[in-house]
């Protein structure tokens, strides 16, 4: 990728973040976050208590996208064939039709994914690594581009199905919303004065097409990145198989789309290759939500992600790069 392509990213990713910031009032980091999962190509798992914004961030960004949008509210009785479509019986035509179900769309929002049942979270499986679904032995692609962002509840809420550790690894980045600042949260209400409707949020414009969409997400993946920093995030990756606060560290899918993460940092700030700091801005929404903590880090009451920026404090820079 030359200077011109990553510029041609750059001002999508600004284009995009402005227009979803003139209606989520929140964190700039939390916008940049998702538009570097939509460019990326790296479907995002939101953990947060219900109210601060998630559904919002999502339609916001896929309507300043342009893109086709499906949300899927998840109940405890939901089954696959709810999300992925179903034969229904046709009165007139005296035979099954094909229904599709709300995966057939550019841009879907799980909303609290891990309220329903893992048979139901499961028909995600293949929509996430693959972009097409399988009924009856068919395989059907699903529009292009693809992208998906996931919600759930803290599992110490009621009713909750903690999603299996395959899911998980499957989604590129993961991280909070949390609580709005004090004129942030005046903002919203300011913004909520019809009833609680988003007015602004109702009239937002498209900035950018799904061609767009595609088009960067090649350019990303052209990103230049050297053996020293791709020697980099394996070593980071492999650190923590090897940390007694860890008991199962992150997959190599990890480092794959670590990679592709710090790509998309880079290329969203104007930069045609990859440095040792997109790997760090990154490590912590790559990797967090893949690792399992060992009963010591528990006792310690250390979380995934502060063990996360452990790791990448002990790894030396390369430099030079």
């Amino acid at each position: 990728m030359n200077d011109s392509s990553a510029t041609q990213v750059h001002d999508l990713a600004e284009r995009l973040e402005t227009a979803v910031a003139s209606v989520f009032i929140g964190s700039r980091d939390v916008i940049r976050q998702a538009v570097t999962g939509l460019l990326g190509s790296l479907h995002i798992l939101i953990e947060d208590i219900p109210g601060v914004g998630k559904t919002t961030l999502a339609l916001a960004l896929a309507k300043s996208a342009g893109l086709t949008f499906s949300r899927i509210q998840f109940t405890p009785d939901m089954l696959p064939g709810d999300v992925l479509g179903m034969q229904i019986w046709d009165q007139a035509l005296h035979d099954f039709v094909w229904k599709d179900g709300p995966v057939n769309a550019q841009f879907i929002l799980a909303d609290e994914l891990n309220r329903t049942s893992p048979r139901t979270q499961a028909a995600f499986l293949e929509a996430m690594q693959d972009g097409a679904i399988t009924i009856q032995g068919e395989t059907k692609p699903l529009p292009q581009p693809f992208f998906m962002i996931g919600t759930q509840n803290p599992e110490s809420f009621t009713g909750t199905f903690p999603l299996p550790e395959a899911e998980l690894d499957r989604f590129g980045l993961s991280f909070s919303i949390g609580y709005p600042s004090p004129e942030g949260e005046a903002a919203i209400l300011s913004l909520r004065h019809d009833a609680g409707k988003n007015t602004a949020l109702d009239s937002l414009k498209p900035v950018a097409s799904a061609d767009d969409i595609v088009t960067a997400r090649r350019l990303v993946s052209d990103t230049y990145i050297s053996d020293t920093v791709r020697d980099y995030i394996v070593s980071l990756v492999r650190s923590s198989r090897s940390n007694d606060l860890i008991r199962i560290g992150a997959s190599p899918r990890a480092a794959i789309f670590l990679q592709q993460a710090a790509k998309a940092r880079a290329a969203i700030e104007g930069r045609n290759f990859v440095m040792p700091e997109d790997v760090d801005a990154m490590a912590e929404s790559v990797l967090a939500h893949r690792i399992l903590l060992s009963s010591k880090a528990r006792i310690a009451r250390q979380s995934p992600a502060a063990c996360v920026r452990t790791l990448v404090a002990a790894q030396q820079k390369p430099a030079g790069v």
